[in-house]
């Protein structure tokens, strides 16, 4: 199992246990090192909504579209998070966009549905009239005949607007800057970021120490992808809030934004460095998140950094050397190198899993040989290696089997004709304990349980040359090689 896929089963496992903060640090991880996988964003997506995080979930689900616009699971997951926001407009149009890709959806047409009844329920909300007065005593109407006017509800009184005259000035330029703030951040949400800048332009002018506006004017030139000007407003405004004992929350959020604009421009160092500031002052689950997310991405880079093939080639000769004095211990260290310096060629941990058997070390030489393996399914050195530790390992089928693929390769390899016969014999003399074996293994129990394949055993034992016709069928030619590699069924 991969990295990603070890973390995604973490995730899920610590979801399903509702630890929600360890699903959502297990899926940042595996994103980190897998940044196009839609399901790992859909999976963080299900997390933060779960945890009530819906703009987190959100943002995730959107980014799952982005990557899979097919996927009908990212819509569900936008619906969702959409609805837990309150957003039943959003949320309605994302299942409709979903059940364009997938119009049986469940899920999709159970979201939809709820959405719109809840859409309906908060309009007859809105429409009804609360009983603010006492209805009239009696149905009676006036001498006119006219019915009797309802009476209006009363809106609740707007709170008065300060006297600038009783101010002081500082009072006066402060009212005067929050009113400014708050026409740019009505403006910053419809995104006209240029009049949105305008007034908190204003606002600071009115009121230069307070980090607040900073922090705003630094917001603008974040979304217009002005990364070095976001940063050094952020460090204006950092360098204010302390002159003039800002909130804590306010320092951390300058120092998070410079965090997020480093991370923008792939300067991953200098971000994790600003996140740790930020959590320096105020701890939150979106900077931690962050932060696991560029620590991840710092790994990978210095990972891919240190790959040197020309190195590799050094550090294995060494290991060479080493491996023919019989210095198994020191030559597994040069291999180790050689692999983190080129961990894509099979040869390294082909030579690797030698000295491991020398050392009777059988598991982690049978992991370094199914590595190579999956690196190069033509590499036949590793099925050689791999067939030698099972013998080791005292599991002679599956040790047969892997010779048995080698040889396929190369009829006339005398290494892989050597140790499949050595296990042949092995088989015959010890018949009874390979059937114990076999029998002890459920995968192999399931299959002769089955008819079908008692049925076509049973033809096999009757014709050999019947094996050739049902190889043809892929699920049937899985079943005969597991029993063929559980000895189950021997071909001599």
């Amino acid at each position: 199992m991969s990295k990603v896929n070890e973390l995604k089963e973490k995730g899920n496992q610590a979801l399903n246990a509702e630890k929600f903060d360890e699903a959502i640090a297990a899926y940042t991880e595996a994103i980190g090192l897998d940044e196009k996988n839609h399901v790992l964003y859909s999976n963080r997506s299900a997390a933060y909504a779960k945890a009530g995080k819906f703009a987190e979930a959100l943002e995730d689900a959107e980014r799952t579209i982005k990557i899979n616009p097919t996927w009908a699971k990212g819509y569900s997951r936008k619906g969702a998070a959409a609805a837990g926001l309150g957003d039943y407009m959003k949320a309605f149009e994302a299942y409709n966009e979903g059940l364009k890709h997938d119009p049986q959806n469940a899920i999709l047409l159970q979201g939809r549905q709820e959405i719109t009844a809840a859409v309906l329920q908060h309009m007859q909300g809105m429409n009804s009239t609360p009983m603010d007065v006492d209805p009239p005593a009696s149905n009676s109407t006036t001498a006119s005949s006219k019915p009797a006017e309802q009476p209006k509800p009363t809106e609740a009184p707007k709170p008065a607007e300060p006297n600038l005259e009783e101010m002081t000035e500082e009072e006066r330029q402060k009212y005067k800057a929050k009113k400014e703030k708050e026409a740019g951040n009505m403006a910053y949400k419809k995104k006209d970021f240029d009049v949105a800048l305008k007034h908190y332009n204003a606002a600071l002018e009115l009121d230069p120490t307070d980090i607040t506006f900073y922090n705003n004017i630094a917001a603008v030139h974040f979304e217009r992808k002005d990364f070095e000007e976001c940063i050094k407003t952020c460090e204006k405004g950092i360098e204010v809030g302390r002159e003039n004992r800002a909130d804590f929350k306010l320092i951390g959020k300058a120092f998070a934004r410079i965090g997020n604009s480093y991370r923008k421009l792939e300067d991953y160092h200098k971000a994790k460095m600003y996140y740790e500031k930020a959590m320096s002052e105020h701890r939150t689950p979106e900077v931690k998140t962050s932060l696991s997310e560029v620590e991840s991405k710092i790994k990978e880079e210095e990972r891919k950094a240190y790959i040197d093939p020309a190195k590799a080639e050094e550090e294995k000769e060494k290991g060479n050397e080493l491996f023919k004095k019989g210095d198994y211990s020191t030559a597994i260290k040069h291999y180790s190198e050689a692999i983190r310096r080129n961990p894509d060629d099979p040869k390294l941990y082909s030579n690797r899993a030698a000295c491991y058997t020398k050392l009777a070390a059988f598991d982690l030489g049978l992991q370094d040989c199914e590595t190579c393996i999956r690196l190069d399914e033509k590499f036949i050195k590793g099925y050689i290696r791999k067939g030698k530790i099972l013998q080791g390992m005292q599991k002679t089928s599956k040790a047969s089997a892997a010779y048995q693929k080698a040889l396929e390769m190369d009829p006339n390899n005398a290494e892989a004709l050597e140790g499949y016969r050595a296990c042949a014999l092995n088989l015959q003399r010890n018949p009874q304990e390979v059937l114990k074996n076999a029998m002890n293994d459920p995968e192999v129990q399931q299959i002769l349980k089955d008819p079908a394949m008692r049925l076509i055993l049973e033809q096999m034992q009757n014709d050999p040359n019947a094996v050739k016709e049902h190889l043809q069928n892929p699920a049937i030619a899985d079943k005969i090689m597991k029993l063929m590699e559980s000895g189950i069924i021997q071909i001599h």
